[in-house]
């Protein structure tokens, strides 16, 4: 036995380079094999499915109106007297520019530069040793009036009257007239009459005074 095992180390030693060549193509060719057969029974990967994404719908932007010029005549001692087409949130101050300025006689304490202007409204810049003048928009009939100066049948319409028209109406005045014109250049027109009373300072007890004398057509 101890025999066979010397002459089996000895024929290895003497072979060892073949030996280890046979076992290296042995492992190359056990590898080929596993490759293949890993190959071939690999299952089929899932198709790749692109889909088209819908965008979700957005919000359309509710446009805002921007309210129409007004028109304000200025007269007295300025540069240029006239009527001038002017932003709708001005003040007496941009009217006095838009006139030229005031000139060398203006007595510029007797007026509010920073009052708000209304459609219609006529600022008027006395000149030194000219008395102040108590109220300087134009005259207007006493609001009890109002329903005389209209035909039988007649009614202001809210949707299309001007300021000095809405003035006439009993409860408002020149600075809510001025809020109807600037609701509805904002939100468009009123649908019902009954509508007037989202307009600020207009209340129930307002409406019940005007709704004999208003209408949306």
């Amino acid at each position: 036995m101890s025999e066979w095992l010397v002459a089996t180390a000895v024929w290895l030693e003497r072979h060892r380079e073949a030996a280890v060549a046979v076992a290296f193509t042995l492992l190359l060719a056990a590898l080929a094999m596993g490759a293949v057969l890993f190959i071939t029974h690999r299952p089929a990967a899932a198709p790749i499915v692109i889909r088209e994404m819908t965008p979700l719908p957005t919000q359309p932007r509710a446009s805002t109106a921007t309210p129409d010029p007004i028109q304000v005549y200025v007269s007295g001692a300025v540069a240029t007297p006239g009527v001038y087409a002017l932003a709708w949130d001005s003040r007496v101050e941009q009217a006095l520019d838009a006139a030229g300025g005031a000139n060398a006689e203006a007595d510029l304490t007797q007026i509010n530069l920073a009052e708000r202007l209304y459609d219609e409204q006529q600022v008027h810049v006395p000149a030194r040793g000219e008395p102040a003048t108590p109220d300087q928009a134009p005259s207007a009939p006493h609001k009890s009036s109002t329903a005389a100066l209209l035909k039988p049948g007649q009614k202001v319409n809210i949707n299309t009257a001007g300021v000095s028209q809405l003035d006439l109406l009993p409860g408002i005045g020149p600075t809510l007239a001025q809020r109807i014109v600037d609701y509805r250049q904002a939100n468009g027109p009123f649908g019902r009459p009954e509508d007037i009373k989202k307009v600020r300072g207009i209340g129930d007890s307002t409406f019940e005074q005007l709704q004999a004398l208003i209408t949306v057509e």
